[in-house]
């Protein structure tokens, strides 16, 4: 399935800022065998004093923009054509959960894909006892990893309740997870915790949405901005597989990545340092268009 996708962001400051400073990660990459840029596009209103494109730890394709002169207002646009690769339905080969912390001990391997990097606490993801309460009394030692990974998934979909109105962008998972309430990053934080609380390493996936659900489907929630789902590792022979508890579904051609890490703060679309006075107000609106007829 290919889709075309635009992205427009857009920040006006109370007063302008000087020195202003950003990092985005906002560039979707190729994915061997599951995602293929066909183009893309980042461009800045106004365009930045200076400007570096690179990649950090995860691999993820990092912009960093400078500008020197007082600025009022920055609007970031992407503009990109992704194609998704359809995956047939995997065998579960993973093993039961007893037997994956062997294996993961047996991964020497730092890599950026390492699952070493995703199983203790992040910056955004500590350990909570009651979503780890929570993930044990929804699995069981006998189950697959993969196994327990769609069911903590399905589960957190029933526990909690999308709303956009219930939580800030800061909200820590324990607390969200507490309210019952959230939007796709609160659902994708607690379903982290969930994971690593019993063993599963887990992380974060910042990307899009498509907004055409199939025929006779309801639409999708967070089909209006940048979305978020879970990553899991769920032993050396099936590697790591994704699901969105927002939505209840593992996550497929619908679906386009832009940013892996271990939880937002790797991921963020948009970070940055300024000097300026007031508050500054944001804007974001997302398309994702099929290309292709099912």
């Amino acid at each position: 399935m290919r889709y075309e996708i635009k992205l427009a962001i857009d920040y006006d400051y109370a007063a302008p800022s000087d020195h202003l400073r950003n990092l985005a990660r906002l560039l979707p990459p190729d994915i061997p065998g599951a995602q293929r840029v066909l183009a893309r596009r980042l461009t800045l209103d106004p365009a930045p004093d200076e400007r570096h494109d690179g990649l950090d730890f995860f691999g993820n394709a990092v912009t960093s923009v400078v500008w020197h002169r007082p600025v009022a207002d920055v609007r970031f646009e992407l503009s990109a054509r992704i194609e998704r690769l359809a995956q047939p339905v995997p065998l579960d080969l993973s093993p039961p959960l007893p037997k994956l912390g062997a294996e993961i001990a047996a991964e020497t391997t730092l890599a950026p894909t390492a699952p070493h990097h995703f199983l203790g606490a992040s910056p955004r993801v500590v350990p909570c006892p009651e979503i780890t309460a929570f993930a044990r009394a929804v699995t069981t030692r006998t189950m697959t990893a993969a196994t327990a990974v769609a069911r903590l998934g399905h589960a957190l979909h029933k526990h909690m309740t999308f709303d956009a109105e219930a939580t800030t962008v800061d909200t820590p998972p324990r607390e969200a997870f507490a309210r019952g309430r959230g939007v796709c990053q609160d659902f994708t934080h607690v379903m982290i915790a969930g994971l690593r609380g019993i063993g599963i390493p887990a992380g974060y996936v910042s990307g899009f949405l498509r907004t055409f659900p199939p025929p006779g489907q309801p639409r999708l929630e967070g089909a209006d901005a940048m979305h978020a789902w879970v990553r899991a590792w769920v032993g050396r022979e099936m590697g790591w597989i994704e699901f969105d508890p927002t939505n209840d579904q593992a996550a497929g051609v619908d679906f386009v990545t832009v940013a892996v890490g271990r939880d937002y703060d790797d991921v963020a679309p948009i970070r940055g340092a300024l000097r300026s006075a007031g508050r500054a107000e944001t804007r974001q609106a997302v398309d994702v268009l099929p290309l292709d007829t099912e």
